[in-house]
């Protein structure tokens, strides 16, 4: 990031000012210490804190043991283009502050000039070199109120490029999870499809010998069919989540070379958080809405300073020389002009436009609000799909338990001549099922984990660094 944003940024970006601040318009730059406060104990309140506290979730990515998908998040932060264009257009709002500083400072040039001519009674030859400048003095202060604006619209840049890594860093996890689920998901339909390849070739023989019927075989068909089936659609989805991993690693996808990690579902990955309070407070998005708040506030105070006299210094240094074009025999000629303008005719429109700016100022501020209510709301969210995938996944598990216990006490009474072969199938396929209910269940709950981070961002975020 670069060094001028790191200034620029606070310690703590959940914040805001006063809504009298808005009303008075005393200020250009916000009080954030009153708002603070008080959104600080609106989450305290919401119950996180102690549902969460634990671990330092930084680079909570690494606990799952990967080193493809670390590669592929330093990848993704270096090259994604999104990123880049979000870079150049932070770059942008960054020099757009030197604009509107640069109105502190005298404003004008020098301009050199000669002519020569044979026009009656008017001088054949002279030349001039002049100075002139124009100092708009900020007495009331609607410069500084749009050097703040063009400030906070520069945060606001930043925290929208903060919001992008977020979602960059988390579609690459979840990529890599679907693909590697979707490379397990193969795996178990291809020992399916082996096995009742066996089952077929067994029947097909038994059937010639009289001992079993052509309805078990072409039960045992249609399964193998039905599995069958399933395997380009596991291989046109493994190729969708490469695509993905590419564009968001900014190169092709035949560049794109994942190995088979399947240990990624075996680990202890659990949701901790050191500081969930920050976790919350530290989003991007409600830091945005700040800054945004921030610059309509400062916008609002430059339109009703604009209700007030403008002050300046209008300056003239120069040379004459006539009947020479050079300067070796000139005048000196100088003068100073104080100038107030006071706009008192378009008082009406700068009325309209003072008004229309509180307006907006208001509406940032509440929507504000809003997006701090959101967050909380999403964080608490994502906390209960957590709870559910994890209930999920311990029913799944249990019914694959008992699935297998079925299968295999249906394949002993088979082989004993207790059970028929269409059972036996109709177990396969509830084992097959539960088998396949499993994956899908362990590829929810992981992917449900990396939402819990996704939404409590604040801290992890501000660690990435790609500059």
């Amino acid at each position: 990031m670069l060094k001028l944003v790191k200034c620029l940024k606070p310690k703590i970006a959940l914040s805001t000012v006063l809504i009298a601040t808005i009303l008075s318009g005393c200020a250009s730059q916000v009080n954030t210490k009153d708002e603070q406060e008080k959104a600080y104990t609106f989450i305290d309140k919401s119950s996180l804190v102690e549902r969460l506290a634990g671990e330092d979730e930084i680079n909570w990515w690494r606990n799952l043991n990967s080193p493809q998908l670390n590669q592929l998040i330093d990848d993704a932060l270096l090259m994604n283009h999104d990123l880049r264009t979000s870079q150049l257009q932070l770059q942008s709002t960054l020099a757009r502050i030197g604009v509107e500083e640069a109105k502190f400072l005298p404003q004008g040039g020098v301009v050199a000039g000669a002519q020569r001519g044979d026009v009656i009674e008017t001088t054949p030859r002279q030349s001039s070199a002049y100075l002139s400048l124009t100092w708009q003095l900020d007495l009331f202060g609607r410069i500084s109120a749009l050097v703040d604006a063009a400030e906070a619209s520069a945060m606001s840049q930043a925290e929208q490029r903060r919001l992008l890594q977020i979602e960059v860093v988390s579609s690459v996890v979840k990529g890599y999870v679907s693909y590697q689920g979707h490379q397990r998901k193969k795996q178990i339909i291809q020992l399916q499809v082996e096995a009742l390849e066996q089952s077929v070739g067994v029947l097909e023989a038994l059937v010639e010998e009289g001992a079993a019927n052509e309805l078990d075989l072409n039960r045992t068909r249609a399964q193998l069919s039905q599995q069958e089936a399933l395997l380009p659609a596991i291989a046109y989805a493994e190729y969708s989540d490469l695509s993905t991993l590419a564009v968001l690693t900014g190169q092709l996808t035949s560049a794109v070379g994942l190995q088979n990690e399947q240990g990624i579902f075996d680990l202890p990955f659990r949701v901790a958080l050191a500081e969930p309070s920050n976790a919350i407070a530290l989003r991007p998005d409600i830091s945005g809405a700040l800054y945004e708040f921030s610059q309509a506030n400062s916008l609002s105070v430059a339109a009703s300073k604009a209700l007030l006299p403008e002050v300046s210094l209008s300056a003239f240094a120069g040379v004459l020389s006539l009947d020479s074009l050079g300067l070796s025999t000139s005048n000196g000629q100088w003068q100073v002009t104080p100038q107030i303008e006071w706009s008192l005719l378009s008082y009406p429109s700068l009325l309209a436009e003072r008004d229309a700016q509180k307006y907006l100022s208001e509406a940032a501020y509440s929507e504000y609000q809003q997006v701090v209510l959101k967050a909380i709301s999403e964080s608490e969210l994502t906390l209960q799909r957590l709870v559910e995938q994890s209930s999920l996944q311990r029913y799944a598990d249990q019914r694959y338990q008992y699935s297998n216990r079925a299968f295999l006490q249906a394949e002993a009474m088979y082989e004993e001549g207790q059970l028929p072969y269409l059972e036996l199938l109709d177990s396969r396929r509830d084992l097959l099922s539960a088998e396949e209910n499993g994956v899908d269940s362990t590829i929810s709950l992981l992917q449900a984990k990396v939402n819990a981070y996704q939404a409590f961002n604040g801290r992890w975020s501000y660690a990435l660094e790609t500059f």
